[in-house]
C-alpha cells in the first residue's frame, strides 16, 4: 500500500456507503490523529484502538443524523506523488465554512481553522464535508 491515509479515507467512505456502524482500519498514529480530529469536529461518534502489536486496528464509530451520514464527502488532497503545501495566508474555509481541512503542521495535525489562528502552514492532507 503506497498511501495509507487514502486507504483510511476510502474505508470510511465505503463503510458509510454500506450503512455500517463502524469501520475497521489498520492502526498507525497518524491515522489515529486524523480520526481523533474527525471525532472532535463531530463527524465521527468515537475512535477506539483494539488489539495488540503487530495487529492493532483502529475502530471508527460512524455517526449518522436522521439516518444520513455526517460525512457527505471526504477527499485526499496531498498524495505521495504530489505533495500540496499551504502557508497560513493561503488557507481558506472549506466549502464556505461547512467542512474542514486537515493539515500536518510543525505543531502536529490540526484543522485549517486552528492553523490560521496559530498562523501556521503545512501539508494539506484531506478535506471533509
Amino acid at each position: 500500500m503506497t498511501d495509507p491515509i487514502a486507504d483510511m479515507l476510502t474505508r470510511i467512505r465505503n463503510a458509510y456507503a454500506q450503512g455500517a456502524a463502524e469501520a475497521r482500519i489498520p492502526f498507525s498514529r497518524l491515522k489515529a490523529q486524523i480520526a481523533d480530529i474527525l471525532s472532535q469536529e463531530g463527524y465521527l461518534s468515537g475512535v477506539e484502538i483494539k488489539g495488540r502489536l503487530p495487529r492493532r486496528t483502529l475502530v471508527v464509530a460512524l455517526r449518522y443524523i436522521n439516518q444520513r451520514p455526517t460525512i457527505e464527502g471526504i477527499k485526499r488532497i496531498s498524495r505521495p506523488g504530489q505533495r500540496i503545501y499551504r502557508n497560513a495566508r493561503q488557507l481558506r474555509p472549506t466549502r464556505y465554512g461547512f467542512g474542514i481541512t486537515i493539515l500536518s503542521t510543525a505543531k502536529g495535525l490540526m484543522t485549517e481553522r486552528a492553523a490560521r489562528d496559530a498562523r501556521l502552514g503545512g501539508e494539506v492532507l484531506c478535506e471533509v464535508w
